[in-house]
């Protein structure tokens, strides 16, 4: 197993979050990872991404040039990084703020309409969640346990009542 993943969006939408789960949850699967944030100073409302790799063997570096899995939260984050993707890869973007406009040869993609979704079911601000749900059930890189038990290690005590939101989030994206 070699995966390397981009996760992009806007601060706020639990970019870097996101990327953390990930990381967790590959360590918990007893894999080598690596995780790179990136933000802009504006924070909520700036640029964020996500560098993740996950695998069997020693990571070189911890910078993505072409995803394996791209997540993308917003028109400009799939704007700028669907390219990237080469083939047999996958892109996962939020169908409420993005379309794509082309699909590239030996490209799969899902639109899934993550903030639509989290706003009509009382998940405001886990749109990002429900994406991962939809990465978990296509692409298979963890189990439902694995991303249980690494939400329980990312989300800190003083939250542990979103743990469970979290996890109804990404259930709603495993079954979307």
């Amino acid at each position: 197993m070699n995966t390397s993943i981009v996760i992009a969006g806007f601060g706020g939408q639990g970019i870097l979050f996101l990327g953390k789960l990930m990381a967790y949850a590959g360590l918990i699967k007893g894999k080598e990872v690596s995780w790179l944030p990136s933000y802009g100073p504006e924070m909520r409302g700036g640029t964020a991404n996500c560098n993740v790799n996950i695998s069997d063997t020693a990571i070189g570096s911890p910078i993505v040039t072409k995803p394996d899995i791209l997540i993308a939260m917003n028109l400009p984050s799939l704007e700028k990084y669907e390219g990237e993707v080469p083939e047999g890869g996958t892109v996962f973007y939020d169908s409420s703020l993005a379309s794509l406009k082309s699909e590239k040869a030996g490209v799969k993609a899902f639109g899934i309409p993550a903030t639509k979704l989290a706003a009509e079911n009382g998940l405001e601000g886990l749109a990002n969640m429900i994406i991962f749900g939809k990465v978990l059930k296509e692409s298979g890189i963890f189990t439902l346990e694995e991303t249980e038990k690494a939400l329980a290690k990312v989300v800190p005590a003083r939250k542990a009542e979103l743990a469970e939101k979290n996890l109804q989030a990404i259930k709603m994206g495993f079954n979307a």
